[in-house]
């Protein structure tokens, strides 16, 4: 079931027809491009493969990116290109990720499997599913989708796309519970804010921290300095101490 589908629009081909979302998904800091996210389901299918090793709105502002550049984001069109045409697309400045050429195949990979399995549309990934289980199974088996980026995009199409078929949440784990974790969560500044802390927190434990993990890291690096300093300024010396101090005096 496709619930917030509340419209039809054409296609490239003419006889072909793609369904319309109506989603709530803030991420890019751009009006458009959120509105391309929310209402594409190619786009984000693409938004969240680009999600790695880049910063979030990096990411989700690619769809809109190869939008302009292709005119079109169809997967037909997509897949239907020689592949190292289309990576020179993804590869234009500014590049589409931080590593254009092997993202751009892997899109490329995924309009592919779209055109074989989906009717050319990522909506059809879900639309005929049964089950969050089954959107999720399916999701796992595109190229460059894994257990946890599939687990988030499920979350994503039950939080902020009207996505939710029985047990969807059971399905994207724990990005479908109610704490803020993922990209799911984002509906406006304020959350998109908090992701960003979460997934810096998420890149020092992997030791891949952005740019805003960085800065965490640097200021409580100094402020862990600055009590250590403190302490041993204001720490009652031992003998031993005080003997080699007056040792070095002498």
């Amino acid at each position: 079931v496709w619930p917030r589908t509340t419209e039809l629009r054409k296609g490239p081909d003419p006889m072909r027809m793609v369904g319309v979302m109506a989603g709530t998904l803030y991420i890019t800091g751009d009006v458009a491009a959120d509105r391309l996210l929310n209402t594409d389901a190619n786009a984000l299918l693409i938004g969240m493969l680009l999600d790695q090793q880049v910063p979030m709105e990096w990411a989700f502002a690619g769809p809109a990116t190869l939008q302009q550049r292709l005119g079109h984001l169809d997967p037909a069109r997509i897949a239907a290109m020689d592949e190292d045409d289309f990576v020179s697309v993804c590869c234009e400045k500014p590049a589409i990720h931080r590593f254009p050429g092997s993202m751009g195949k892997r899109i490329h990979q995924v309009c592919n499997v779209l055109c074989d399995e989906y009717d050319g549309d990522a909506a059809n990934l879900w639309a005929e599913a049964d089950s969050g289980t089954e959107i999720y199974r399916r999701l796992k088996a595109l190229p460059g989708y894994g257990d946890e980026k599939s687990k988030i995009f499920v979350a994503i199409l039950g939080k902020t796309q009207g996505i939710t078929p029985a047990g969807w949440r059971n399905a994207a784990g724990k990005f479908g519970d109610d704490e803020p974790r993922s990209v799911a969560d984002i509906t406006d500044e304020v959350s998109l804010e908090g992701s960003r802390v979460e997934k810096g927190a998420e890149g020092r434990q992997e030791g891949q921290a952005g740019p805003t993990a960085r800065r965490l890291i640097a200021v409580q690096s100094r402020r862990a300095a600055r009590q250590r300093s403190s302490s041993r300024r204001g720490a009652p010396r031992s003998p031993a101490a005080k003997a080699r101090r007056w040792a070095r005096r002498g």
